[in-house]
């Protein structure tokens, strides 16, 4: 059915139900699983006079961001491996997590992307954005959402 199932993760309750089912979808299928977590290129500042970052401190974000992203699919990779499942886990850098996500699928040749939504609505959703709606407008690879 599946021969490259990618799974997205941040790291939450719920991404990590995502990675728990696609795991399980995976070994159901003998697929190769796809690990992705997307970290931000850089600390922005998004409000008019906000208090600019050192160079230093850009730095030591940035390697915060890339040390919490491998320990995130080092578990990824542990769990898929007492499932005998392949995994690839892989940090892309990138201010569009959706853009990151739709092309690591298409990069990695895909079959079926797995994410988790959170469900916002309202004024959450219009602030927070919703990620998985885009992966969801934008992907012409199928994309399981769970919650």
């Amino acid at each position: 059915m599946y021969k490259r199932i990618l799974v997205a993760t941040d790291g939450s309750t719920l991404s990590k139900k995502a990675v728990t089912s696609a795991i399980e979808l995976a070994a159901t299928c003998g697929a190769e699983l796809i690990a992705i977590k997307v970290v931000p290129r850089y600390p922005q500042a998004y409000f008019e006079g906000s208090i600019p970052l050192s160079s230093e401190e850009i730095s030591r974000v940035e390697k915060q961001w890339t040390e919490s992203a491998q320990a995130q699919l080092a578990t990824v990779e542990k769990n898929a491996k007492a499932k005998a499942v392949s995994t690839k886990a892989i940090t892309v850098k990138s201010d569009v997590v959706s853009d990151a996500i739709i092309a690591a699928a298409k990069k990695h040749k895909a079959d079926l992307i797995v994410m988790a939504s959170h469900g916002r609505k309202g004024i959450k959703r219009l602030l927070l954005g919703s990620e998985t709606q885009q992966v969801l407008t934008h992907s012409h690879i199928p994309v399981l959402v769970l919650r």
